[in-house]
């Protein structure tokens, strides 16, 4: 076993999740390579001083350079604004870190584009943070699928919906402006990015992309607060995805339904710890759907509790990705999802932006 020196850029929401993950995963999966919490960045030095001091790095920085130049640190996590990550990971690449960065990848398609380029020149591992498609539960939906136990998939339902902006009452925040801070470059990602693990790319889409409630507080609402997309991906398959930040009585509306010839697979992330299976198989009047509690035979959750149904919850899913990330470092060989993965789920998401503009179909 080795040690290898972390750095985390941003200690807000994410940056804690990765900062707690990053501490706990050698313990949790016994990794070969045990990560040392060298130095957090944020935007001012009482702050970065917090965060050091909260989640026991040896440095603070308010410059994310330092941290990079540090020598001490060999693998960083982006957690900062969507507008840095590019320089960001530019600068890391070219010092020959390793990198792990929040969704979306960087602020625009130019962005991710120049990203995957600098992660292919450097050599280094490259992770984008898509912790959802990681639960126990729709690891295991991935495998049913690519053992084929629900036959040829026909057709492919997702929604990411929540209502944190559904009272049009409520204030702006820095949600309300920037295209990547809408609903198509917030939420929307990581259904296209299940998606994509479960079926497959998406080849062409027709979208509707909507602002609900354009003013906050007298402040005008520059971006999205739903959209919906009919799309067809590459194998032929038909699909259909909704996303909101304004859909009420929804708290995290990560969902989908996959039908096959053979079966059909329904999940829904309120409920994370819960598979719904359907075979087509034995008399018709004993078949139904069945729900399967996640338990240490399903994908890495064994490492995390020994009893079936006792369940895994969001941090956890953090912790599986750290372990993802380290184990591509360790092995010398990327697992998805990737930049590659980042960039793809960025093309969707401006091909349903321009969609919604033609009111028409468009190519990824």
């Amino acid at each position: 076993m080795s040690e290898i020196g972390v750095g985390i850029i941003g200690g807000g929401y994410m940056g804690k999740a990765h900062a707690v993950a990053m501490s706990s995963v050698a313990s949790v999966f016994d990794t070969r390579l045990r990560p040392r919490l060298e130095v957090v960045a944020a935007s001012s030095q009482a702050s970065a001083e917090k965060y050091r001091q909260s989640f026991g790095f040896r440095r603070a920085a308010v410059d994310w350079r330092d941290l990079i130049e540090d020598p001490t640190v060999e693998a960083i996590v982006i957690a900062s604004p969507q507008s840095t990550h590019r320089e960001i990971a530019e600068a890391a690449f070219s010092r020959g870190l390793h990198v792990l960065c929040e969704k979306p990848l960087g602020a625009s398609i130019e962005d991710g584009a120049a990203m995957v380029a600098a992660a292919k020149a450097s050599g280094c591992r490259n992770m984008v943070g898509f912790n959802y498609i990681r639960t126990p539960a729709s690891q295991f939906a991935r495998k049913l699928i690519a053992d084929g136990r629900i036959g040829d998939v026909t057709f492919f339902r997702g929604e990411h919906t929540e209502d944190f902006d559904a009272d049009p009452d409520g204030p702006a925040t820095w949600r309300s402006t920037g295209v990547s801070n809408g609903t198509m470059g917030d939420l929307a990602p990581h259904m296209i990015n299940a998606a994509h693990g479960l079926v497959g790319r998406i080849n062409s889409l027709i979208a509707e992309v909507e602002t609900v409630h354009a003013d906050r507080g007298g402040v005008a609402v520059t971006n999205d607060d739903h959209a919906q997309m009919m799309c067809r991906f590459e194998n032929g398959v038909m699909g259909h995805m909704f996303f909101s930040r304004t859909a009420t009585g929804r708290k995290m509306g990560y969902a989908y339904e996959v039908h096959g010839t053979k079966g059909a697979i329904r999940f829904d992330q309120e409920d994370q710890n819960a598979l719904w299976l359907y075979l087509a198989e034995g008399p018709e009047e004993e078949r139904g759907f069945r729900k399967i509690l996640t338990g240490p035979a399903h994908p890495d959750y064994l490492a995390f509790c020994q009893g079936p149904g006792h369940g895994t919850g969001y941090q956890d899913q953090i912790i599986i990705e750290a372990k993802d990330f380290l184990t591509a470092i360790e092995t010398g060989e990327d697992i998805w999802p990737t930049f590659e993965e980042g960039l793809n789920v960025n093309k969707v998401v401006y091909a349903a932006l321009e969609s919604s503009q033609q009111k028409a179909w468009v190519n990824v």
